[in-house]
């Protein structure tokens, strides 16, 4: 190897070693798959009234007065999808939907719990 070879070859290691990419590796995080599963800024509201037991698509819209029905409708499917709750239809007219949380999203009234009280201590 001719030493303007080996030059190179010491500069594409060095290269190599410092390179920063563009888009950086993303790290796997457990808090934030967690955010990733509750969703939205209205997801909290929703688990906190089901926590209480099943309730119905206008219970939910009474109980939680700010929320647009299209917003309800996606946070429901969200958690929905995230395996958080389910949907029971009954063939009625109109249709009756009920929503019920699921083994996993009675795991995370402990979580809302601590930030209620972290809430009540620093706010």
């Amino acid at each position: 190897m001719s030493l303007l070879e080996s030059e190179s070859s010491k500069k594409t290691k060095m290269e190599k070693k410092n390179y920063v990419p563009k888009q950086p590796t993303h790290i796997e995080c457990s808090i934030e798959r967690t955010l990733d599963v509750v969703g939205g800024k209205w997801s909290f509201l929703v688990l906190r009234e089901l926590f209480s037991g099943t309730k119905r698509f206008g219970e939910l819209q009474k109980k939680i007065n700010a929320i647009s029905p299209k917003s309800l409708t996606e946070t429901l499917r969200h958690l929905e999808e995230q395996g958080v709750l389910e949907r029971t239809a009954y063939p009625t007219v109109p249709v009756t939907v009920e929503y019920t949380l699921t083994p996993k999203g009675e795991d995370l009234h402990q979580i809302l719990k601590e930030m209620k009280l972290w809430s009540a201590k620093w706010t």
